[in-house]
């Protein structure tokens, strides 16, 4: 995916993705349907996790700050914001919420998606990313801080050490440690609902306890 997204896990799903193309019917779809059958191809089950995490999370940051989503705009844009970093999706020199957000028709043709919240949906699209700003709307400050969220804490270590090997083309060990060490800390400053940075802070905490204990077990990482 982009430069930006290197800094954990995201960049190394794309490596390993098929292209896959999004199929369109005569009849009119179940938009949800569509939608996770969709992202279970072209990303897999353990990528695709990323997605139903995003969408997860962003429901229960924005309960525990009462607020209320539009679901139908919160699942489309959980589920879809990465598809314009997926091979057969990337515009070369674009970001790829903005190719999600130029390509959401395309991706939800022939369903019944409510097309008067498509707009909504690409606003969330193009701001998801830790570092943009994120859009006005409550779906997308929630999806901005969900993301964030699952790039950082147990969960991020956890995918981003899934693509350690130093003899493949992978990523290495000492990368993996560095990206945790000083790439992390870049998007944990990117929170910004009450909710998000609580967790956050909590995310935070869970890093910087892992590093520690690493380093202690493998003399200061020289032997991870």
């Amino acid at each position: 995916m982009k430069q930006h997204a290197s800094l954990l896990v995201l960049g190394l799903i794309l490596a390993m993705a098929e292209p896959v193309t999004a199929q369109t019917s005569t009849k009119t779809e179940s938009w949800r349907e569509h939608v996770t059958a969709f992202t279970a191809k072209l990303y897999g089950q353990f990528a695709d996790g990323h997605n139903r995490r995003d969408y997860f999370w962003a429901k229960k940051l924005a309960a525990i700050d009462h607020v209320t989503l539009d679901d139908d705009v919160m699942f489309a844009a959980a589920y879809l914001h990465d598809v314009g970093s997926m091979e057969g999706w990337q515009v070369q020199g674009q970001e790829h919420g903005d190719t999600a957000a130029a390509k959401l028709d395309q991706m939800l043709a022939g369903t019944d998606f409510p097309k008067e919240k498509m707009d909504r949906v690409r606003e969330a699209m193009r701001t998801h990313m830790f570092y943009r700003e994120a859009g006005p709307s409550a779906e997308a400050r929630y999806l901005h801080d969900a993301d964030a969220l699952d790039n950082v804490g147990t969960v991020g270590t956890a995918a981003l050490l899934v693509y350690v090997d130093d003899k493949g083309s992978g990523l290495s060990s000492q990368k993996a440690v560095d990206i945790l060490t000083n790439g992390a800390p870049k998007i944990e400053k990117g929170a910004v609902t009450p909710a998000g940075k609580a967790e956050m802070e909590m995310r935070i905490t869970e890093r910087k306890a892992f590093l520690d204990q690493l380093s202690r077990e493998t003399d200061g990482f020289k032997l991870f």
